[in-house]
């Protein structure tokens, strides 16, 4: 029969059968296939390669008696071409699959940015290391490759990467080559995660001589950045002038927090995962350094009002930044400074040579030297990170010379006011006083 509207609305599926075929008499393959539920699906027929084959074409009702057999006519044109229109279409479907996986592959990798790669580095991959690595690593990834926060990670080119650090080398080779070891670990990371298919920081060199960082600044300089520190406003004058006092690291003064000091300003307790060894560290407040901090004022946020718990904030919410920007007006306050002449001699000018504010603590333990500290001392008063001793050295490990650690930071807080030339020594007590408040 040829397949018409009343002839296909007439056909039934025969009893106790699951589905019938039956097959139009004006094109050759073209069927219909009855099913016991009463659904009608055209086919179309042909061998190919010795076997039967049956091409769905659609179902009677999405698609008209009219359309079926010309898809069909169009079957059988591929067939007698020698094609597969079967074989053809499952290609057709394993290409579609595999462009659908292509692109959701390709979403995941446009959504996982640098910055979301950082992120995740972070909070996955960075558990077990040190407070320090865990704070460092990610910030400097972030601040040295900003203009790369918003692009795919995969998307990075070990070319462009080489000219940003080429760029940072020029200035600072030590930061490149430390900024180049984070960002190699955790593209590392990434790479076992099957979060991106190469390493780009592998591929990576970085010119330029590795810089010891061995200065030690002289006593006039010493002198210098105090005084300065005295004439800058807060936040940064009297964090300035408590980095000297404590010798502690940047970081830690920086995110000094009110609840760390005890009510009579005599100690400060840094917990454990904000040191660099993950241990807390019991800091002596000389008398100096509890002049610093009893000048302060609470800071609150001026949004909401609460009372903030950083000792150093601009916000009231978090805890002082830009330490770049600070030291940079601190330079321009020495270098303004009428008492670094007033001696008549010529003073050496900050800021050439260079320094950094972690050359303080370096000085101040050389200072303590002079000044007969012991080296087991000035060591757990910087909070040094210990490897493993044994022997007699082991016990001086173990012990945290408290009454030794407070002794060496009042001597040394004596000695910085001894080279403020605005500075008496309080003949009574012994005790050098400032003639001007932080």
């Amino acid at each position: 029969m040829r397949f018409s509207k009343r002839e296909i609305d007439a056909l039934t599926c025969p009893p106790g059968k699951r589905d019938a075929l039956f097959s139009d008499t004006e094109t050759k393959g073209f069927l219909v296939r009855v099913t016991a539920t009463g659904a009608k699906i055209f086919l179309f027929q042909y061998r190919y390669a010795g076997k039967v084959r049956r091409l769905k074409l659609g179902e009677y009702g999405a698609v008209t008696i009219a359309q079926a057999r010309k898809m069909a006519e169009e079957a059988r044109g591929r067939v007698l071409a020698g094609g597969d229109p079967v074989g053809e279409r499952k290609a057709e479907v394993v290409a579609y699959q595999a462009s659908l996986q292509e692109q959701a592959a390709q979403a995941a990798i446009d959504a996982l940015t640098l910055d979301v790669l950082i992120d995740r580095w972070a909070s996955m991959a960075l558990r077990e290391h040190s407070a320090v690595y865990k704070r460092e690593g990610p910030q400097r990834i972030r601040y040295n490759f900003q203009q790369f926060l918003d692009r795919p990670a995969q998307s990075l080119t070990a070319s462009e990467l080489q000219t940003r650090l080429d760029e940072i080398a020029a200035e600072h080779p030590t930061t490149a080559r430390r900024l180049q070891a984070y960002a190699r670990s955790m593209y590392a990371w990434a790479v076992k995660r099957q979060l991106v298919d190469d390493n780009p920081f592998i591929r990576l060199i970085v010119e330029g001589r590795e810089i010891s960082r061995d200065r030690v600044l002289t006593d006039e300089e010493v002198g210098e950045i105090w005084r300065a520190a005295g004439q800058m406003a807060y936040p940064f004058g009297p964090f300035f002038r408590l980095l000297l006092l404590t010798l502690q690291r940047r970081t830690e003064v920086a995110e000094m927090r009110w609840e760390e000091i005890s009510p009579d300003l005599t100690t400060w307790t840094i917990p454990a995962e904000r040191t660099k060894n993950s241990k807390a560290h019991i800091v002596h407040l000389s008398e100096p350094a509890r002049h610093v901090l009893a000048a302060l004022h609470r800071q609150t946020d001026p949004k909401t009002g609460a009372i903030s718990t950083y000792v150093f904030t601009n916000t009231g919410r978090t805890p002082i930044s830009d330490f770049s920007g600070a030291k940079e007006r601190l330079e321009k306050l020495i270098e303004a400074d009428p008492a670094k002449n007033s001696s008549g001699k010529e003073v050496c000018a900050l800021p050439a040579p260079g320094w950094r504010l972690h050359d303080l603590r370096r000085t101040g333990v050389t200072v303590m030297a002079r000044l007969g500290i012991g080296p087991h001392v000035a060591d757990r008063v910087l909070n040094h990170v210990q490897g493993t001793i044994k022997g007699v050295a082991a016990v001086y490990q173990r012990h945290e010379f408290l009454k030794e650690r407070e002794i060496a930071l009042d001597r040394w807080a004596v000695h910085v006011l001894q080279l403020d030339k605005e500075a008496a020594l309080d003949g009574a007590s012994g005790k050098v006083v400032s003639l001007r408040s932080p």
